[in-house]
């Protein structure tokens, strides 16, 4: 999936606690280039950046209580930037929930098993042209 990825690219993890938001996310950014050890879940700092074939930006939202909290970080800059950004926790972002992204949601099947559900929109169905916008 990484193969597909590019600048301005969003991808959405969405699960429950220990469903492997963070693995999919180190694989993901792994795939982008980025040394996989270096990437840890970034509940502290909420935001964390690497660089691959493009900037990787791993954000967390674990942590974050209201959409209002989003403000200060920066994600105007972020979302839809010259990096590849990766949200967990991804249903907290309220207004900010871009309409252009991969939205992949992790169901824990027990053990080392999961089932992902993948809604790639990046581009518009319809054949009307695609839907750019990040909010």
């Amino acid at each position: 999936m990484a193969a597909t990825l590019a600048p301005g690219d969003i991808v959405l993890l969405t699960g429950n606690l220990g469903a492997g938001k963070t693995a999919l996310a180190r694989g993901l950014a792994a795939g982008l280039g980025v040394d996989p050890d270096e990437v840890r879940s970034p509940t502290f700092t909420l935001v964390n950046p690497y660089q691959g074939r493009c900037p990787v930006h791993h954000i967390d939202l674990y942590r974050i209580e209201r959409a209002l909290d989003l403000d200060e970080l920066g994600l105007d800059e972020i979302l839809g930037g010259d990096g590849v950004a990766i949200v967990e926790w991804a249903e907290r972002l309220g207004p900010w929930r871009p309409r252009r992204c991969i939205a992949i949601d992790i169901e824990d099947l027990g053990g080392d098993r999961r089932a992902l559900t993948v809604d790639d929109r990046r581009v518009e169905r319809s054949g009307e042209g695609g839907d750019y916008s990040t909010r």
